[in-house]
């Protein structure tokens, strides 16, 4: 936990709170019909994509291979740091045949993990503001050092270039209408067919999207172990809350309001030594005494009433998918 505490830049128990209207668990992802433009407030560190271009269009009788690429977070400033814990970021590349280019594609928080993990309390501003976007980046090359280094870069697959160019239209309409990070994958208990409460939304996702579209065409992949991190945090059934007008607004729940904030406090930026060790007290007082997390999803607010493991980094294996067209044979 204070890893992540680390990562992010960044109460009184539930009132207020309503049973679940939904009976269907997971709850499912929201899909919008645009992506809004993101406020100026929202500032990353690190440019999101900055050498992004447009997504070719290739010939049809073109042979290109699939690579699976995986690295530690933030490989290129710590190493292997994050690697040891098994957090990994996931992506995939591309190599034509005809004209001998690479590519990489993959899918990350537009302002960090941090942003997308924990929101800002702004002065003058009842509701926490979240700057959780995250987007599908596609650009020239692959930076073989990058994924090789701590990390894999592996032929999965070949398709041909007319598999290549149905995939770019499933990744813009991908890409256009799921546009919020979730970091959470939020379940019942650590077995293995426990209830999942909601599931997260973030780079692996998309690469396990992409196979399976790549499947659906027709794609064959080789059968070689693939594993991918989650981040899970165990509770029981959530409580729903409702939205950012329900709680903040004029007629909202002050009470339950001030509960949220309170609980998002301690994840603030900028922090002196002593600030930090004071907030993680808090924090650790919150979710691992008081058993109290809120989540936001769907932009909407949950209340987890949190259990034993509470927290837990996994990374396992996910199979390759098995196709559901006529294959594609090189």
């Amino acid at each position: 936990l204070p890893l992540l505490l680390l990562l992010a830049p960044w109460g009184p128990r539930v009132s207020g709170g309503l049973r679940s209207p939904r009976r269907r668990w997971p709850v499912p992802y929201r899909r919008f019909d645009y992506r809004p433009k993101t406020d100026p407030y929202c500032q990353a560190r690190y440019t999101f994509c900055p050498t992004g271009s447009a997504i070719p269009v290739m010939k049809e009788e073109d042979v290109i291979e699939v690579y699976r690429l995986q690295a530690p977070v933030w490989e290129f400033k710590y190493g292997d740091l994050l690697g040891h814990l098994k957090i990994m970021h996931d992506a995939v590349g591309f190599k034509s045949s005809l004209t001998g280019k690479n590519y990489t594609m993959e899918w990350y928080e537009l302002f960090q993990l941090g942003n997308c993990t924990f929101p800002h309390l702004r002065p003058g501003m009842d509701a926490p503001f979240w700057c959780n976007q995250g987007a599908a980046c596609f650009y020239e090359g692959i930076d073989d050092a990058h994924w090789k280094a701590n990390g894999t870069l592996v032929l999965v697959t070949t398709i041909s270039g007319t598999m290549f160019n149905e995939m770019a239209q499933w990744v813009k309409y991908d890409n256009n209408t799921g546009i919020y990070y979730e970091t959470w994958t939020v379940q019942a208990s650590p077995d293995e067919k426990s209830t999942v409460w909601f599931d997260s939304y973030e780079c692996s996702k998309f690469i396990l999207r992409t196979y399976q579209k790549l499947a659906d065409l027709g794609a064959v992949f080789k059968k070689i172990q693939t594993n991918y991190t989650s981040i899970i945090l165990f509770s029981g059934e959530p409580v729903y809350l409702g939205n950012e007008t329900s709680i903040f607004g004029p007629q909202g729940n002050k009470t339950l309001a001030a509960a949220i904030r309170d609980f998002y406090s301690p994840f603030k930026p900028h922090q002196s030594v002593r600030e930090f060790f004071v907030d993680l007290f808090k924090i650790i007082d919150r979710i691992f005494l008081n058993h109290q997390f809120y989540l936001f999803y769907n932009l909407e607010y949950w209340f987890l009433p949190m259990k034993s493991p509470y927290l837990k980094i996994i990374y396992e294996e996910v199979p390759l998918p098995v196709g559901g067209k006529a294959s594609f044979g090189v």
